[in-house]
């Protein structure tokens, strides 16, 4: 696919759609590989359809649905994060819900992901609505990375009305960009009064670590009693080996909801 756009200093090329035949590479190549949960499409912009994987609860009735929210490029049974999360929810009481975000090419920075953050909208929408479908338990939105830049940007966008369609949210390695591209758009904690974790490796990107403070400030203006902050020791951005401790975070602070 053709991607037009213009260069940017700061090494950041503005692109202005995703990249679609990255993305259906993604999809061809993961959907047979899916041994646990079941391949589905949701329709997002202008009647794009898009890959998501469903994963029911091992024992049902569920405590409720998570829809997971993959980082910058990948997809939604990314090794990392993704399916540890998808799957070891499910074998923990949860259904889950992973979608595939908008992507561009493997080069692309922050500053051209931002570009792209509106089609993320109609997806976490759709997602949504199909979680909402669930007659048991609360609906909880888990971002990672730069889902958690898309995330923010369609709470920002939606106001009340978009924090009305979840009941909790979960965000993992929240602020990470790249060398000279400052955040574009602040997170909106103190717009969301649900329960929120915050949730990122001792060794994750600078970033991330020296944000931490203000996240959890954010937090606080948003003043639910069940927000926490946690860190996973040894654990890196992506949580490579750390799997297990990502799951036991969330399984946990999930059963408090």
């Amino acid at each position: 696919m053709l991607l037009l756009g213009y260069w940017l200093p700061g090494g950041a090329h503005a692109v202005t759609s995703p990249d679609i035949g990255r993305e259906q590479r993604l999809a061809s190549e993961i959907q047979d590989a899916i041994l646990e949960g079941d391949v589905t499409y949701l329709t997002g912009d202008a009647g794009h359809r898009f890959l998501a994987i469903q994963t029911p609860a091992v024992a049902q009735p569920a405590k409720g649905t998570v829809v997971l929210l993959h980082g910058r490029g990948l997809h939604p049974d990314w090794a990392n994060v993704m399916h540890p999360l998808r799957v070891g929810l499910s074998e923990r009481g949860w259904d889950t819900l992973a979608i595939q975000l908008p992507v561009l090419d493997k080069s692309a920075l922050y500053y051209d992901y931002v570009a792209i953050f509106d089609g993320a909208i109609p997806r976490i929408e759709a997602a949504l609505g199909l979680a909402r479908q669930s007659p048991s338990g609360p609906v909880v939105l888990l971002a990672h990375s730069c889902g958690a830049h898309m995330a923010h940007h369609w709470m920002a966008r939606g106001g009340p009305a978009a924090l009305s369609r979840f009941d909790a949210y979960i965000g993992i390695g929240m602020g990470a960009t790249d060398a000279g591209q400052p955040m574009r758009e602040p997170f909106v904690f103190e717009q969301m009064h649900m329960p929120i974790l915050d949730l990122y490796g001792a060794n994750d990107y600078s970033a991330v670590r020296r944000m931490a403070k203000a996240r959890r400030a954010g937090m606080a203006r948003g003043g639910n009693p069940k927000n926490a902050q946690v860190v996973v020791p040894d654990a890196d951005h992506n949580f490579v080996d750390r799997g297990p401790a990502l799951l036991d975070v969330v399984a946990n602070w999930l059963d408090t909801l």
